[in-house]
Parts: structure tokens; sequence; C-alpha cells
């Protein structure tokens, strides 16, 4: 790794990665090197004591140094308390849940009673290679934005001590305790290898469906830790999040295990997928399969769009949402920006205060769901996967945002830029790419030039995705102006006074009166 390749903070090097390929990293050669990083390991439980036994007697056996790893097993209301074992790491004890119940909870109880470096993440029923943390722990100490993730195997359980396992696994005889040729490989490490370790996979979270994998405490906070209402699919939500947030999945199945008992999906196929679609449906946009409802509202939206209203009419402003909320991409929502704070609250003119589009605006958009009104705009759009910013009164053509998508997602970038003919652009984002560039970029770094690096941006002209662009955009129309002129043409009748008068003034009130009618609603003569 060379110093071009990312940049210096303190004695850090942190790389800038492309998309998911981290082959620029080299990890350490297990048994070559000196761990220095200190590790939490969390182990959710409920009941099944003797396979936890296990557990943590092949945990007891590991090569990474037991000063620097502490084990936490949060019960997660086991019917008889769980209790530890003779056979255990030496930093080894329990706690419990409270509130809530289910393993994301349960890894969330774990995290927040630890203060290790890095974050492993082991279920109460796998033993472990004698090498299995050290082989992802080694990964940790080239830079702090990876999840890593073990390998397992599938096994019919037999009855084993858990002295068995301690002496197996110190041994490094683990294989003639479990024969591999009566093992399943899991879905999950399958897919590992068919896409060269996830480096050229487009969504390489999909991987985050095993219980051991791990990863900087920072990172877990960051994106809020597990998701406590998902109860089914929680490890492949977590990944999502942790997509957006820029980071890198690594697979090492060199830190391998045993998982005891064969999966859920081998049991019951049917009913397994069932149990995680609706939640993955309603927080992982990306999976479009999900999401064939066109109807459907959904927790968090595909597209976020952003328009700057500040100085935008009302007008202007209902024909750029109800632009991008009905055009042919589904699943859209629209965040106005303005400074809605300053609008005058309590008793006031209604027709005369400040504001008067903006409270219009405000009061009109109050009850709609897909609407938020916002102050300022998050660097980031996470959890929603991209993010369109443009000119407000340049509304989106039906296919437009569709288009722009599409082009991201088809040339794997991390930003596309359109260039109107009055200078001014408009971007859709990939939340990823920005996520990354939020953790990587130095102090006054712009954020295009990480993505650039990391995700690639493509400038394109803005008659490529709206078909009316080779026109410059008309300039926005006040509101304010036109009724001012109503109400100086209605004056106009009093203004003559005669019999004589009156017709002249009467045709001259009606010219006013059309001329400020095809003005407020830009109507052709």
């Amino acid at each position: 790794m060379t110093i071009e390749e990312g940049y210096v903070a303190g004695d850090e090097v942190r790389p800038r990665i492309r998309h998911n390929d981290y082959s620029p990293l080299v990890p350490a050669p297990i048994g070559g090197w000196r761990p220095e990083v200190p590790v939490s390991v969390i182990i959710p439980a409920y009941g099944g004591q003797h396979r936890l036994d296990l557990t943590l007697a092949s945990l007891a056996a590991q090569t990474y140094p037991a000063h620097l790893t502490e084990v936490v097993i949060v019960d997660d209301g086991s019917a008889s308390p769980l209790r530890l074992p003779q056979i255990r790491p030496e930093n080894t004890r329990i706690v419990t849940t409270a509130d809530s119940w289910g393993p994301g909870h349960a890894v969330n109880t774990g995290v927040a009673a630890t203060d290790g470096t890095v974050v492993q993440r082991i279920d109460a029923d796998m033993v472990l290679h004698r090498d299995h943390l050290e082989a992802l722990l080694r990964w940790h100490h080239l830079t702090d934005y990876l999840v890593t993730i073990g390998g397992k195997r599938f096994i019919e359980e037999s009855p084993v001590t858990a002295a068995e396992v301690y002496e197996a696994v110190t041994g490094d005889t683990l294989t003639r305790l479990f024969d591999p040729e009566k093992t399943t490989p899991s879905t999950t490490e399958m897919t590992i290898l068919r896409l060269d370790g996830m480096r050229s996979s487009k969504n390489p979270y999909h991987v985050c469906t095993g219980p051991t994998l791990s990863l900087h405490r920072t990172l877990f906070l960051d994106v809020g830790g597990f998701d406590t209402e998902v109860q089914r699919g929680e490890d492949t939500e977590l990944g999502y999040r942790l997509a957006q947030a820029g980071a890198v999945f690594v697979p090492d199945l060199t830190a391998g295990a045993v998982h005891l008992g064969l999966p859920a999906q081998r049991r019951d196929r049917g009913a397994t997928v069932r149990a995680v679609e609706p939640y993955l449906a309603h927080r992982v946009p990306l999976r479009r399969d999900l999401r064939k409802e066109r109807g459907r509202g959904w927790r968090v939206p595909y597209v976020e769009v952003v328009l700057d209203v500040a100085e935008a009419s009302e007008r202007v402003t209902r024909a750029a949402v109800n632009a991008a909320l009905d055009g042919s991409l589904p699943d859209v929502a629209v965040t106005l920006v303005a400074p809605w704070s300053a609008l005058p609250s309590g008793r006031h003119p209604v027709l005369t205060a400040p504001g008067f589009d903006l409270r219009m605006l405000r009061t009109g958009f109050a009850d709609d769901p897909r609407v938020r009104l916002a102050e300022d705009v998050p660097p980031s759009a996470t959890p929603v996967p991209f993010r369109y910013s443009g000119p407000v009164d340049v509304p989106l053509a039906p296919e437009t945002l569709e288009r722009m998508v599409k082009t991201v997602l088809d040339e794997r970038i991390g930003m596309l830029v359109v260039t109107f003919p009055d200078g001014r652009t408009a971007t859709v984002e990939r939340t990823e790419a920005v996520g990354r560039a939020l953790r990587l970029a130095r102090p006054g770094e712009p954020r295009a030039d990480v993505i650039r690096q990391t995700h690639g941006v493509r400038h394109s002209p803005a008659d490529a995705f709206w078909p009316s662009a080779a026109k410059p955009p008309a300039a926005p129309v006040q509101a304010a102006a036109p009724r001012k002129d109503m109400r100086s043409a209605m004056a106009g009748l009093t203004e003559v006074r005669g019999p004589a008068a009156r017709p002249q003034a009467t045709r001259s009130w009606v010219r006013r009166l059309r001329t400020a009618i095809r003005t407020r609603y830009r109507i052709r003569p």
C-alpha cells in the first residue's frame, strides 16, 4: 500500500478501495504477525446450554491473544438462565436483555456492555476453528471500514463434549471430530466463491447472512446497530445499512467454523423466505423484486428528490413535486428545503404576513407522507440508496429520474451530473459512494473527488435525460407580482369618474386584467 492510494491520519493509512475490490489490501499471514486491536465477541443466546458450552470451548482455544479478547454472552430471556461452563475464555461474562427480545436486540445489548475496538458477532451454536478470530481480525488492523465475514458449514449435531472440542481446536484436528464429508456448505459460502470473494459483487452486503462477522465498533454505532424490529433477516438488513455507510465487505473463508444443526431453510424453506421478505421489502429498497406492488408505500424510499424552494413560488414548487411523484419511477420521496422555522407562528395576518408562498406550501404538504420539509439536508441520504438534487424550476420529465438512476446502476458510478444550457446542474448520487467519501475525504477535500476514485463520476448534457432541455428553462414566476397586477387592474374601475368615461375605463380595466391573468398563469395570447 502506497501513500497515494490513501491518506495518512496520524500513523494510519486509509486506502480508497474501488467498489468492493479489496485486492489492494494484503493481510498479515496467520501466525506471522503481532495483533494489537482489542475485540469484543458478542454471543446472543436463547437456551441451548450444551451448544453454548461447545462454542465457548472453541473460543478458549483461539490463536488470537486472550488479553485482547473479551467474550459476552447475552442471555435473551432463556427459560433456564444460562451459566458459564468450566471451559471458556479467560474474560467471559453473561449479561441479560431487557425491554425487547431477538438476536438483533441481544447483540446491541452486548455491544453496549463492552468496549473492544472491534465487535465480533458469533452464534451460540458454532464451533470455531482455532484461527477463526485471527483470520478475521487481521483485516481490521489494515483500516476501519471493513466488514469481515467468516465461513461456516452445517452438520447434524452429534454427542461431543466441551473437553473434546477444546482438545480438537487446540490441536487443530477439528476435522476429526466433525467429518467434512458430512457437512453442508452454506449458500453464502457458495455465493462468495462464485463472485471472487465478493470483489466483483454489485451488492456485497448480501453475504451478511451468517452468524460470524466483525467490524469496527465505530462503524457499527454509526449505522445505529441492529434494527430491533427485524426478527428475521436482521444480518442482511444491517449489512445493507453498512453498505450505504460506505463499508467494504471482506469474506475470509479461512476463518472456518462448524454450525451445529441444519439451516432453517433446509427444514422449511418456504416459511423461512416468507418470514424474511416483509422486513427486507420495507427496509432494503434495492430489493426491487420485493416491491412489485406499485401503489404501495414503503418505509425506506428508493430515491429522495431534494429541491431548494426558498425562493420559488408555490406554483413552481407544486409542479416540481408533482413531476417527481408522478414519474415512471415509483417509490420516490421529496424533501423541500427552505427556512421553514423563520415563517411567522402564532397570530399573524394570513394574507399579508411574510413568506406567503412558503406558508401555503407548508400547509399544503403537511399531511403528505411522501413530502418532507427540511431546513437543511444531511450529507448522506442513508438509508435511501439514491438522492436527486436539481433546480426546482426544471421539473423532472416522466422518465428522467428512472433513466438517471438506471445509468448510475448500469455504469456502477457513484455520481451522475447533468448540465443545463444555462450552466446549472442536476445530480444523482449513490448513497454508498457518498458514505465512503464522507469517511475518506481529507479536511476540505471535495466529496466528488473521492467519489471519482472509489466509484466514478459521469458528466452528461441535460438533453440526454430531459427531452426539452435544448432550451434554457424559463425563469421561475414569482407569485406576488401577478396578484399585485390583478389588484391594480380591479382598482381601475374606480379611477375614472363620470358616465362618459365609464366605457373607456371598463375597456382599460379589462385589458389590464387579461394581461395580469396571462402573466399569472403563463397563457399565450
